[in-house]
């Protein structure tokens, strides 16, 4: 008798024990929350993430000191990619099923992402506030992917839009990377084109670390562009821009999505990149800095990491502050469900970002807006705002 209740309790616990493994969520204990990226630290958009890292480990510092969330303290693990897909496809499969990480934030470049979603989906792992507005980052199934800003897309036709409405222009050209990324602003310009009756004139493409741009600027000039899109990388973005002030072509237009809108950009010395005109989904900090919240911000931020905040560490900020508030509105059970339905009850005003983020069950854009920047005076100030919830 006491040998059957033995095997009936035996059994009884095994099965217990398969119910709690089957149930488990990666990446979350009763003390820790796993959070992975997967970015490029040393490629060719380093400039957007490296102050992004370093703004997400500080605000998760924060939540660790006053006890974590739910009694539960955040792990950060990094990996960099270098703008190189490979490598982050070999990350990807380190930080998820190696690490187990809970959900992804700051993820960075559109093709790296594409090629992540498989591999982040098997595993139910949420990919929040990727560093790339392609509009591939919520197309599809959409129950992983939150995306923070408007797209490289809708950007370009914004910008492009207000530009040619300003300067009558009559020709718009592209230069870009043709990948995912450089494709989304290319599309986004030569639809606007089509769309106000305008002549898509020219473009040029371009590898990652393409340096000299004479040939291309040259060629663009004498197709007589009065707008030209740029998709192509930071320094790039500067190289370009600077060429065709050199080679005396200044009544043109030159605009960039969010991808572009970097304080490195506008921090060139000698004001080389004076005019230049960015559209992204949310407002530079450095022109609000009369904001007391603002100015708070970067101040601390100054302090922990021994340099100015820029606009990765302003990024990097808001996708942290949003991974937060849903991991505390998801509540003490935190599962992939959960996390799911504490997303989208967000709805709140990002002081930094000067930008109102709101998600919702078939919405996983946090925020609509579109401003368009131009560099003046060393830096971004804002020329121009959309809000394609209201235009349509």
């Amino acid at each position: 008798m006491k040998h059957t209740i033995g095997k009936t309790i035996l059994a009884a616990t095994f099965a217990a024990g398969l119910a709690s493994a089957a149930h488990a969520t990666q990446g979350v204990s009763d003390t820790e929350i796993v959070i992975g990226s997967n970015g490029d630290l040393s490629g060719v958009f380093a400039a957007f993430n490296v102050g992004a890292i370093k703004a997400a480990q500080q605000m998760f510092d924060k939540v660790n000191e006053a006890g974590g969330i739910h009694g539960r303290k955040i792990r950060f693990v990094v990996e960099d990619h270098g703008y190189q897909v490979p490598k982050a496809v070999q990350n990807f499969n380190k930080l998820i099923n190696s690490d187990q990480v809970f959900a992804m934030i700051l993820n960075l470049g559109t093709p790296h992402n594409i090629a992540g979603f498989p591999i982040m989906e098997a595993k139910q792992v949420a990919n929040v506030s990727p560093l790339t507005a392609g509009r591939q980052m919520i197309e599809g199934d959409i129950t992983y992917k939150y995306t923070g800003t408007s797209s490289y897309y809708d950007q370009l036709r914004a910008a492009v839009k207000m530009l040619a409405e300003q300067n009558d222009a009559k020709d718009i050209c592209a230069m870009y990377i043709p990948s995912d990324f450089g494709l989304e602003v290319f599309e986004g310009a030569r639809d606007q084109a089509e769309a106000m009756g305008l002549n898509y004139a020219s473009e040029t493409t371009h590898k990652p670390d393409e340096q000299d741009f004479v040939g291309s600027i040259q060629k663009l000039k004498e197709a007589g562009c009065d707008i030209v899109a740029t998709g192509i990388g930071v320094r790039q973005t500067i190289v370009a821009y600077g060429t065709a002030k050199k080679l005396g072509w200044t009544d043109v237009a030159f605009i960039g999505g969010s991808a572009a809108m970097n304080t490195a950009v506008a921090k060139v010395p000698e004001g080389v990149t004076e005019g230049y005109y960015a559209a992204a989904g949310w407002s530079d900090f450095e022109a609000r800095m009369d904001n007391p919240e603002v100015k708070e911000w970067a101040e601390a931020y100054q302090t922990a990491n021994g340099e100015p905040a820029g606009t990765a560490a302003q990024l990097g900020y808001s996708a942290a502050n949003t991974l937060v508030k849903a991991i505390e509105a998801a509540g003490q059970d935190l599962t992939a469900e959960s996390f799911k339905a504490g997303m989208e009850s967000l709805s709140f005003h990002d002081p930094i970002a000067d930008s109102d983020v709101k998600y919702g069950p078939d919405d996983h854009q946090g925020a609509d807006m579109i401003v368009i920047n131009r560099v003046e005076g060393g830096m971004w100030r804002e020329v121009g705002r959309v809000d394609p919830t209201q235009s349509q």
